[in-house]
Order: structure tokens, then C-alpha cells, then sequence
């Protein structure tokens, strides 16, 4: 009896895998995989791992599905591939999107905007990332990549503002452990504040472990601090590799306009009169025609407002005016009356939120419903209750 009973328990079939199990020892070995820098057997192996999670529609496998489509993606980008994937990521997002899955919905969107600002295709990812449905954030992580992403979309689309509070509130939010991500963050976050004419904190540059990466920005930012043309030519040309590989020389092309800016700012506060011979030489202008240039530099930055100066052209000479006392006008009283507004309404909507607490005309109107059918319920038993002494 008891070898029949072991040799029916051994013919036994054995029972399935949950698809959780199935899910996690793909996840493992292409993580593998990828420790090995066996890469063609990752691409491999994810490409089998997501083809089985389409065929799954369970909730609890939305973490691990999460991080397979990251490694998905990851494994085809060391690889070069990563255009290949853009059409299957893009189906696994709309399953994602009809599944309710939001934290896939989340990574498989920065994977997509990864996937075309890798290849500078920026119209296509804003073009995505305003169509695409926005929930709230269910990892932190995947918030962080998305304000980056969004930072540079916005900085290429010379939405200057608007990046810089993207990027700082990256690496604000991005954690400690993640350096590589914040020392990306901060590299954009400085060109953009340069751009507008910001000069970052020198702190900026001595955060612990940043020192030796943003050295090259530090440079830059001294460069276009002084208004040195020449120094940031140099600047650009010694470090042309890394901005290369950062994907910021573009930024930092734009940069000269606002070097030039500085230089000419400077220039105008030291000199009344000046000519613009003298100017093409202190801004360090090398070209055929530097007068002529020098000229529509300072008529440009005379219309625009940087500079309070006026133009001899028959002399050739840029004639910078008298700087007035800026207390004799009404611009520090203009500053104070809109500081003092500020804290009245900030004032006032905090007695406001004191007094008059959220939803306070519902409760009482509740409050007054119960007392109206509490007195209801009295008089309906009183009067029973005569009706009763009436009947006896």
C-alpha cells in the first residue's frame, strides 16, 4: 500500500505557476542578463517576458510589470536598438491605460519620452506628453523622471521658467542614493537659470560627490558671470566632449547672446562714452566687420532694455546716460506696497480659513434637519399617545 500511494503522489501532475512567480524569474534573469553585459540575450528575454504579460491582466502584477518594461527598454538602448521598441511601447501603454494600470501608465510614459529626446525628437514627445492622461503620482521615482523630462522639453522650447522649476523640483525630490540623476538635473537646472540670466550659487557647485562633474559648468557660469567672450569661447571649446555627451551644446551656443549681454552691460556702467571700435574689442569680437557688428550688438541691447544708453552713429560712439538715484523715483515704494499686499492676503486668508472652517452651512443645516424631525417624532407619539387615552 504505501508503494502504490508514492507512486501515485509521483505520477501526480504538478499544478501551475502563479503568473506572479512566472513574472519574477523573468524579471531576475534579465537582470541577469544584464549584470553579465550579456545584452542580446536580454533583449531576448524581455521581448519574451512583455509578449507574456500582455496575455496577463491582473492587478497584482502591475509592480513587476513596471519595472520588466523598464528593463525592457533599458536592455535595447545598450544596444543602440532603441527606436525598434517605440511602436510596442506605445501599444503597451494604451493596454496599460485601458487595463487602469497607473503605475504602468506612469513608467511606460517617461520611457516614451525617454525613447524620442534620445533621438531630439521633442515636438513628438510634448506632443505626447499633453495628450496623455496625468493622474496623481503613484512613485516617486517616476515623478522625478517626469519633471526632468518635462524640464527639458520646456528648455528646448525656450520656456525658461517653467523649466527651471522642473528641474529644481527634480533633484529636490530625487533621492540622495540617486547622484547620477540629480548631477543631470542640476547640469540642466544651471544652464537654464544662465539663460535667464541667473548666476547660480556657488554652493551649487560644492554639493558632496557633484564637485568634479559640474566643474565644467563652473567654469561656464564664471565665464558668462565676467561677460568674457574669449574665456567662454575657451570654456566651450576645452569641455566640447562632455557638453557633447550631455546633450547641452546647443544650450550652451545659445549662452553667447547673453556673454555678450554681460560684457556690454559692464561696459556701459564704466565708460559715458565710449567708441564701438573700443567695444569690438573689449567684447572680443573676431570678425571681418567688428564696428558693424559692435553696433547692432548695442542697438539691439538698446531696444531691448538691457543696457540705458543711446547710439552716435556719425561718430561711431555709444553714449551711456547719467545712472539716477533709483530712491528718488517711486520704484522702492511700488516694491514695498506689493510686499505689504502679500502678507494682508496672506493675513486674510488665513483668518479666513480660521473662522470659517470647510463645510460648516452643511452642518448646520443637518443639525437643523434632526432638531425639525426630532420635534416631528415627539408630536406624532403625543398625539398617539391621546389617541390611546381617547380609545380607553
Amino acid at each position: 500500500m504505501e508503494v502504490d500511494t508514492a507512486t501515485s503522489a509521483v505520477q501526480t501532475p504538478a499544478k501551475h505557476l502563479l503568473p506572479e512567480l512566472e513574472i519574477y524569474c523573468y524579471l531576475l534573469v534579465l537582470l541577469f542578463l544584464i549584470d553579465q553585459k550579456k545584452y542580446n540575450e536580454a533583449k531576448a528575454c524581455s521581448s519574451a517576458s512583455v509578449n507574456r504579460l500582455k496575455s496577463l491582466n491582473r492587478r497584482t502584477l502591475d509592480v513587476l510589470a513596471s519595472r520588466l518594461y523598464f528593463y525592457y527598454s533599458y536592455s535595447y538602448e545598450l544596444t543602440g536598438d532603441l527606436a525598434e521598441i517605440r511602436g510596442n511601447l506605445l501599444a503597451l501603454h494604451r493596454i496599460a491605460t485601458l487595463r487602469h494600470d497607473e503605475l504602468g501608465q506612469e513608467t511606460l510614459l517617461n520611457l516614451l519620452l525617454r525613447n524620442y529626446l534620445h533621438y531630439n525628437l521633442y515636438d513628438q514627445a510634448e506632443k505626447l506628453r499633453s495628450k496623455a492622461p496625468r493622474f496623481e503620482a503613484h512613485s516617486n521615482q517616476q515623478f522625478c523622471r517626469y519633471l526632468f523630462y518635462l524640464g527639458k522639453i520646456r528648455t528646448i522650447q525656450l520656456e525658461y521658467t517653467d523649466a527651471k522649476e522642473s528641474l529644481l523640483q527634480a533633484a529636490r525630490k530625487a533621492p540622495v542614493a540617486a547622484r547620477g540623476f540629480r548631477i543631470q538635473c542640476n547640469k540642466w537646472a544651471i544652464l537654464v537659470r544662465l539663460l535667464l540670466g541667473e548666476i547660480p550659487e556657488r554652493t551649487i557647485f560644492m554639493q558632496k560627490g557633484m564637485e568634479k562633474a559640474l566643474r565644467p559648468y563652473f567654469e561656464l557660469t564664471n565665464a558668462v558671470r565676467i561677460g568674457d567672450l574669449e574665456l567662454f569661447r575657451t570654456v566651450a571649446e576645452k569641455f566640447a566632449s562632455t557638453f557633447s555627451t550631455d546633450k547641452t551644446h546647443n544650450l550652451i551656443v545659445r549662452l553667447r547672446h547673453n556673454v555678450i549681454r554681460t560684457g556690454l552691460r559692464n561696459i556701459s556702467i564704466s565708460y559715458s562714452r565710449i567708441s564701438l571700435a573700443d567695444v569690438a574689442e573689449k567684447l572680443r569680437l573676431n570678425s571681418k566687420t567688428p564696428v558693424a557688428d559692435a553696433e547692432s550688438i548695442v542697438a539691439k541691447a538698446i531696444r531691448d532694455g538691457a543696457i540705458d544708453a543711446t547710439l552716435d552713429h556719425a561718430n561711431s560712439w555709444m553714449i551711456s546716460k547719467e545712472t539716477g538715484d533709483i530712491y528718488s523715483t517711486n520704484e522702492p515704494q511700488i516694491a514695498f506696497h506689493s510686499r505689504i499686499a502679500f502678507c494682508l492676503n496672506m493675513h486674510n486668508e488665513a483668518v479666513r480659513a480660521l473662522r470659517f472652517p470647510p463645510n460648516t452651512h452643511k452642518e448646520k443645516e443637518s443639525a437643523e434637519k434632526r432638531r425639525e424631525r426630532q420635534q416631528q417624532e415627539q408630536e406624532l407619539a403625543k398625539h398617539i399617545a391621546e389617541e390611546d387615552d381617547d380609545d380607553f
